[in-house]
C-alpha cells in the first residue's frame, strides 16, 4: 500500500532527490511524497511498518533522533508502531525508542515520547482514484443505484461500471463520487454535488482495508437485508471496512459481423449476440513479466484453447492454454492462442483458434465493458484543466473524468464535462471546447494501462513541462496512462 503523510501544518513528508534528506516541503502528493508501507509484524491489534521512499530507501531514525533515508543498519532504526485514530489520522512510534516521529514545519524527526496533536500524520492513498470497494464481511462490492439514489453492498462480481467510484481527496476529506457523477453523502441519498455533506473521513490501514466516517463519529457501514450503505453507529464483526481496489478492467469483444463473443451452456464460447450480457463481458488480465494476456469470466473461469483449435470457458489460472498474445492495431485486437494461432469465428459463430496470419476476421474491437469515462494518470499527475490555462495538463492531483461516447469498434469520442469535446491543435495540444467529436483508439498495454492513439495518428503522452501532447510515434513510458 502506498500512501502520502500530511503532518498538521497540511505538509507532506518528502524524500528529497538529493543526499538522503527527509523534510516536509511538499505541498501535495507526488512521486517524492509517496511511500510504500510495508508491515513487517503484528502486535496485538498494532501494527509494525517499514516506510519505503521513491528511491528504494527506507524512512530511518538516528541515534540523535534525526530522520533521513537509506538502508537500515539494524531494524531498530526503521520500525515504527503504526496506531489509528478515530480522525483517521496516525502516529509512527519508533519501535526501539518509543519515540514518536513529528515535524517543525521544514524538518522531521523523532524525540519525545509523549504524544501530542503535531505527532499525528494523516495518510493520503496514493492509489489511482477509480476504485471499487469490497465489504470482506459479506463477500460483495459496492453498486450505486441511481434510479434510487442509493448505495448497495450487494454485487460479488464487479462487472458493473455501477460498482467503480472515484475516491476524491480535498482539504484533508474524502469524496466519494459514482459512476454517474454523484456523490455519498450523510444523507439518505445520493447527492449532485461535493459539499461538506459528502465531506468523510478515510480510517485506513495496511493492505488498502479502510472506511468511512463524519465528524460525529458514524461510519457508513451495509445495513438492513438489502445491505444498504449508510451512516450508522453499530456495525456488526468490522462489516464497516471495505478493501480499497483498482477497478478492475472488463471488455466486450465485437466480431466483423457485429457480434459479441459470448458464453453459452456455461463453457462454449460463439460470437453470436448483438447486445452486450453479463456472459460477454470479460476481465482483461495482464501479466507483466510474460506479457499474456487471460480472459476471465463472471463465472470465474478462464477462456482456453482446447483440442482441435477450440476456444472453451473453462480454464483456470495457471494453465497455459489460458494464456493469449495480443496485438493492438487502431482499437482493435489479435489474440494468438496457446497453439500459435488466431482467434476468428466460423461462419456458425463457434470461435476457434485456426488462423495462421492475422486478417480482417481475426480482428476483434475492444470494448470498456465496465466504464463510461476515464481518469487517466501518467508520469507526472492526472489528466485535466485548470480554471486559468485552456490546454488540457498532464500533472494535475485532482483529475477530470474524461467521458467516453463509444463510436466504431475500438473508437471512442473523448467529452468534457461540459459536454463539448476534446479538439486537438496543429501543435499536438488539447482543449475541451471543441464542437465536432474526434475519434481516439484505445490500447490496452497492461494492468489498468493504455494508451491512446490520438485523431492525427500520433500517440497521446505526458510531457515534462505538464502540457499533454500527441507528437509520439511510438508507445514510450510518457504514453502509458492508468486509468
Amino acid at each position: 500500500m502506498k500512501v502520502g503523510l500530511i503532518n498538521c501544518a497540511g505538509r507532506y513528508l518528502t524524500s528529497e532527490c538529493y543526499g538522503d534528506g527527509v523534510t516536509v516541503l511538499g505541498n501535495s502528493l507526488g512521486r517524492k511524497q509517496t511511500w510504500e508501507l510495508q508491515v513487517t509484524m503484528k502486535q496485538g491489534k498494532q501494527t509494525v511498518v517499514e516506510l519505503l521512499g521513491h528511491q528504494g530507501h527506507y524512512l530511518l531514525v538516528d541515534p540523535d533522533g534525526s530522520v533521513r533515508c537509506g538502508q537500515p543498519a539494524s531494524v531498530q532504526q526503521s520500525q515504527f508502531l503504526l496506531e489509528l485514530h478515530h480522525s483517521g489520522k496516525w502516529t509512527l512510534q519508533l519501535l526501539d525508542s518509543k519515540k514518536y516521529l513529528e515535524s517543525d514545519g521544514e524538518d522531521v524527526f523523532c524525540v519525545s515520547r509523549s504524544p501530542a496533536s503535531y505527532h499525528k500524520w494523516l495518510p493520503q492513498l496514493a492509489m489511482h482514484v477509480h476504485i471499487v470497494l469490497y465489504n470482506p464481511t459479506h463477500q460483495c462490492y459496492a453498486r450505486a443505484d441511481a434510479d434510487l439514489d442509493r448505495v448497495w453492498v450487494d454485487t460479488p462480481v464487479p462487472y458493473l461500471e455501477e460498482c467503480s467510484f472515484v475516491l476524491r481527496f480535498r482539504n484533508g476529506m474524502y469524496h466519494l463520487e459514482t459512476s454517474s457523477h454523484k456523490y455519498v453523502s450523510r444523507a439518505e441519498t445520493l447527492t449532485k454535488k461535493p459539499s461538506a455533506q459528502t465531506a468523510f473521513n478515510l480510517n485506513l490501514k495496511p493492505r488498502c482495508l479502510a472506511f468511512l466516517s463524519d465528524q460525529d463519529g458514524c461510519v457508513l457501514y451495509p445495513q438492513g437485508k438489502r445491505r444498504r450503505l449508510c451512516l450508522g453507529d453499530n456495525p456488526k464483526e468490522e462489516e464497516e471496512w471495505f478493501v480499497i481496489k483498482r477497478c478492475p478492467q472488463w471488455v466486450s469483444l465485437k466480431t466483423k459481423a457485429k457480434r459479441y463473443v459470448s458464453i453459452i451452456c456455461d463453457t462454449e464460447v460463439y460470437a453470436g449476440s448483438d447486445i452486450v450480457t453479463p456472459k460477454s463481458v470479460f476481465h482483461y488480465e495482464f501479466n507483466p513479466d510474460t506479457s499474456a494476456v487471460q480472459l476471465k469470466t463472471v463465472n470465474n473461469h478462464y477462456l482456453a484453447q482446447r483440442k482441435f483449435k477450440s476456444i472453451v470457458a473453462n480454464g483456470r489460472r495457471m494453465e497455459p492454454e489460458t494464456n493469449f498474445r495480443a496485438l493492438w492495431h487502431c482499437g482493435k485486437i489479435f489474440l494468438q492462442a496457446f497453439n500459435g494461432r488466431y482467434l476468428g469465428t466460423m461462419p456458425i459463430g463457434l470461435v476457434v483458434a485456426s488462423a495462421v496470419h492475422p486478417g480482417p476476421g481475426e480482428a476483434f474491437g475492444v470494448r470498456l465493458a465496465n466504464r463510461s469515462f476515464l481518469v487517466l494518470r501518467g508520469r507526472y499527475g492526472y489528466v485535466g484543466t485548470l480554471a486559468c490555462h485552456d490546454i488540457l495538463q498532464c500533472n494535475l492531483v485532482d483529475p477530470d473524468c474524461i467521458e467516453l461516447l463509444p463510436c466504431k469498434p475500438g473508437i471512442y469520442h473523448f467529452q468534457a464535462h461540459g459536454r463539448s469535446f476534446w479538439s486537438l491543435s496543429s501543435d499536438g495540444t488539447f482543449r475541451t471546447w471543441g464542437k465536432f467529436a474526434l475519434n481516439f483508439c484505445l490500447e490496452i498495454q497492461g494492468s489498468n494501462i493504455l494508451a491512446v492513439l490520438a485523431p492525427n495518428g500520433y500517440y497521446m503522452r505526458g510531457d515534462r513541462s505538464g502540457t499533454l501532447l500527441a507528437d509520439s510515434e511510438e508507445v514510450t513510458s510518457e504514453c502509458l496512462w492508468e486509468f
